[in-house]
């Protein structure tokens, strides 16, 4: 009776350290949309510097927004039997069966960044608390604007959850100050080159406008460089995300605000708790888990640095 006992706790020992070890590789596979824009670079190099520091084989994949692009790059990392992949998704939606498909394989999935429309398929999701930066940012705003004034707004990608966010974040914050009056609202999608076109035709159709607010900060960036063109440079633009580009202009008295969300940290978080869930079967944390956003503008501008505010 012993003995057979004995051979039951060694069986479930053995199913237990198949189910939690890295699954036939050292590998640590990191997806993440292109680095045109300086947030995602920041959070590979991140994760790829975490994770090689523990010791890990890494492979970067650019998805570039691109969700079939993306599922080939799952595809790839399910060949080389990932021990796990941490992603920047290209889809709230379309990312969902490329996760499923890992976690059928076995390979656990970390989200940074941006969520997915479900939960129970990846072991992490680690985002910024895009609401509360959200808010902070438009109070500043508000602010700025002297709690009067028409303004627009550039937004994000429609499949972006944090671009849906933010947006409702800023309305929510400056829909209680009635004299403040949105005259426009449009999507750049993330991008500064359409930033800068889109303002441009704001600029003609809006000329009493007073402020921009913007959901990320390469729009901020092409929306202050159409109003600078245009003669406008005094016209009060507000970003999200604290790249080293917007604390520039925020210290040469361009751009006046903006949110960082610290990827450098979030992606580390993701990487660390990767390591955990490997080796133990669990992170010891929930699936979804907020990080808080701090308000940069001229006070502190010169504490940040690659997405990270010395404190």
């Amino acid at each position: 009776m012993k003995k057979a006992w004995f051979l039951v706790v060694v069986l479930a020992a053995l199913v237990m350290s198949t189910a939690f070890a890295a699954p036939g590789s050292n590998l640590i596979v990191i997806i993440t949309p292109g680095f045109d824009n300086p947030f995602f670079k920041t959070a590979a190099d991140s994760a790829e510097a975490r994770a090689k520091q523990m010791g890990y084989q890494t492979k970067v994949y650019v998805h570039n927004d691109d969700a079939n692009l993306q599922s080939q790059y799952f595809d790839l990392a399910i060949s080389a039997k990932a021990a796990a992949i941490i992603c920047d998704n290209a889809g709230a939606d379309a990312t969902i069966a490329a996760v499923q498909k890992a976690k059928n394989a076995g390979i656990p999935v970390f989200l940074i960044d941006r969520e997915i429309n479900a939960t129970g398929i990846a072991v992490s999701q680690i985002v910024a608390n895009n609401y509360q930066g959200g808010q902070l940012v438009a109070e500043y705003f508000v602010k700025l604007m002297g709690e009067s004034g028409d303004y627009v707004e550039l937004t994000g990608k429609e499949s972006d959850t944090n671009a849906q966010v933010r947006h409702q974040s800023f309305s929510d914050m400056i829909s209680q100050y009635p004299k403040m009056k949105q005259v426009a609202q449009q999507t750049a999608n993330w991008d500064q080159t359409q930033a800068f076109s889109v303002m441009q035709s704001m600029i003609q159709a809006n000329p009493t406008m007073k402020g921009v607010i913007c959901g990320n900060d390469t729009m901020a960036m092409g929306a202050m460089a159409a109003l600078k063109g245009a003669g406008k440079g005094n016209v009060i633009v507000c970003g999200f995300d604290g790249s080293n580009d917007v604390r520039d202009s925020i210290i040469a008295g361009d751009i006046k605000g903006t949110c960082l969300q610290e990827i450098s940290r979030i992606a580390q978080i993701a990487v660390e708790q990767a390591d955990k869930y490997i080796k133990t079967g669990s992170t010891g944390q929930p699936e979804k888990q907020l990080v808080d956003c701090s308000l940069i503008n001229k006070d502190n501008a010169k504490n940040l640095n690659n997405f990270s505010l010395k404190k």
